[in-house]
């Protein structure tokens, strides 16, 4: 018997958000094929967002945001949306890191995504 796998769905990350046109920006995401519910880092110099990496130096060492549906920039920069801002809560079972971050690094990425109003439970 054939075992189907399913994947990450748009917004299947959040739980709650006040109103959407607030908590959610059109972004540019710098590169990598990226999921639905990833994490997501600032680089400093070009204000586009990349895969949250806890031992970047560039600005992506910080959670600022969580994309909402999958983000293709294997090719170069791309469109997406991502949750930026809060008042919004956020499934921490569905939230997507690059990596192998410890439980320390996500427990930093969490009070980070926190100061931008994004409540993970």
């Amino acid at each position: 018997m054939t075992t189907l796998v399913e994947g990450k769905h748009p917004g299947g990350f959040l739980v709650w958000e006040a109103f959407r046109d607030y908590t959610r920006e059109t972004i540019t995401v710098a590169a990598g094929t990226i999921e639905p519910g990833t994490v997501l880092g600032k680089i400093t110099a070009s204000g586009k967002y990349a895969a949250h990496d806890p031992a970047a130096v560039d600005g992506t060492e910080t959670a600022v945001a969580v994309l909402w549906g999958k983000a293709d920039a294997s090719g170069g920069d791309a469109p997406a949306v991502a949750v930026v801002r809060g008042p919004a809560i956020v499934n921490h079972h569905d939230l997507v890191f690059a990596g192998t971050p410890s439980e320390g690094e996500i427990a930093a990425a969490h009070t980070a995504l926190l100061a931008a109003g994004i409540l993970v439970r």
